[in-house]
């Protein structure tokens, strides 16, 4: 039985830290973002130092030793790191920080776009962001424009969209603002 937590937490924590790394590329690279949000995360990886613990029972060699102390020490540091970030985000939220603006659809429903007012206060600047939704919780910005205060939209077709006088074509993936 310890065999399997010992191998179970190991691929799960692996699985942790590779949403959380491609999260925080998605989040650089404006790319789609994939991944769980954090809290979510947070949980797996506190699940994965869970199961690290039991799977110290399984003491068959070096390696299963060696993979214990991995999965307790990387989950361990992925748990604190989300943590901070779910923190952070619930911090900058209550701030106001991210404000809701409006939800747009394409006229064949196939898009749907959500703008929200950012605001960073001290740390930066404000302005307007873009998502577009994708399956299941996908996201992807397409617009992010620094010092706008208000969002007009209109849809030239299916799949074209004028953003504050900015023309982006869905189908084609482009963006603006980066």
């Amino acid at each position: 039985m310890a065999k399997r937590y010992n191998v179970g937490s190991f691929y799960l924590i692996l699985v942790c830290f590779g949403l959380g790394l491609y999260s925080l590329y998605s989040n650089l690279n404006h790319t789609w973002m994939i991944a769980q949000p954090n809290y979510i995360l947070l949980v797996f990886s506190l699940l994965a130092f869970v199961f690290g613990i039991i799977g110290f029972k399984d003491k068959r060699n070096w390696r299963t030793k060696i993979r214990s102390w991995f999965t307790i020490i990387l989950s361990l540091l992925m748990a604190i790191v989300l943590s901070l970030a779910v923190l952070l985000t619930l911090f900058a939220s209550s701030l106001g920080a991210n404000e809701y603006i409006k939800t747009v659809q394409s006229p064949d429903g196939k898009y749907t776009i959500d703008f929200y007012r950012y605001d960073a206060g001290a740390l930066g600047s404000h302005g307007i962001r873009g998502e577009l939704n994708g399956p299941l919780w996908f996201k992807k910005r397409i617009y992010y424009r620094d010092r706008e205060e208000q969002v007009e939209v209109e849809w030239k077709n299916n799949s074209t969209i004028s953003i504050n006088n900015h023309t982006l074509n869905l189908k084609k993936g482009e963006t603006y603002g980066y």
